[in-house]
């Protein structure tokens, strides 16, 4: 077997994806799977690691703007509406502890009985936080993916200090491969605190964009060219919901016969 000769993987591809409503962009779906599968395939072992293939679906566009993103598609954008869209040369720092300043670990009550004592507690939290943004970007990273949400006004400061942010990711989006350690398919490691974030541990990526949907207001966080990972993500676009999930359940058959095939070397 040879990626250089795909045609008989497409054909059988093709054989296999039998929707009428997908009759259209026929081929251009059988290729988007048959190079889904053979990216994440080892032609060596026939092993293919199904857990690295992603089939999302959104409502908007048409059909034909289905499309295959070699690395990771993620359902949040940018923190702020004023944050860049698009980013080149990323390095990512992935998050697992909260955008905000650390909490006393005592049972004891704090009372603020005046204006300059909630002034002096609100310069005091500020100050905390420049701290932690401040270990961030010492770290180098120019874009940080948490898994826990931060205020308005935390996201304000991250704006001031030039630091873009994509906040409520979840586990399953940060962790694309639980067998994996790393993250994203970034080859980034998860931290859990802000004073273990290091050069070493941060991900990178050749390109981070904001994508939308059509006439929707629906947008998406695409992170590719990941070097460290041959994760891909297949994203179906289609005019209504029903089209969108009938070519996701078309394509996961389609999946599963190039996988079988390469698997046993039959093509």
């Amino acid at each position: 077997m040879s990626v250089d000769n795909k045609e008989p993987l497409i054909k059988v591809a093709m054989t296999t994806l039998g929707s009428k409503i997908i009759n259209k962009c026929h081929k251009q779906m059988a290729e988007i799977a048959v190079d889904a599968v053979l990216t994440v395939a080892d032609l060596e072992t026939k092993d293919v690691n199904f857990e690295l293939i992603k089939v999302e679906g959104r409502v908007g566009g048409k059909l034909e703007d289905s499309c295959l993103v070699r690395g990771v598609v993620i359902d949040k954008t940018m923190s702020h509406p004023q944050m860049p869209k698009v980013l080149k040369d990323v390095k990512l720092a992935i998050l697992t502890c909260p955008f905000e300043p650390p909490k006393p670990k005592t049972k004891h009550k704090l009372d603020v009985d005046s204006v300059e004592a909630y002034k002096e507690l609100r310069e005091y939290e500020a100050e905390k936080f420049k701290e932690i943004v401040g270990l961030v970007k010492n770290a180098g990273a120019t874009l940080a993916i948490c898994q826990w949400g931060f205020d308005d006004e935390a996201n304000h400061l991250l704006l001031q200090q030039e630091l873009p942010a994509v906040r409520w990711v979840i586990n399953i989006s940060i962790r694309l491969c639980p067998d994996e350690p790393s993250s994203l398919a970034t080859g980034g490691r998860i931290v859990p605190r802000f004073e273990e974030l290091s050069p070493e541990k941060l991900g990178s990526a050749g390109l981070v964009r904001e994508i939308s949907f059509g006439t929707t207001k629906d947008k998406m966080l695409v992170i590719e060219e990941c070097s460290n990972s041959r994760a891909v993500t297949i994203l179906v676009r289609g005019g209504n919901q029903m089209l969108v999930a009938e070519a996701k359940r078309s394509l996961h058959d389609a999946l599963c016969v190039i996988r079988s095939l390469v698997q046993v070397g039959d093509c």
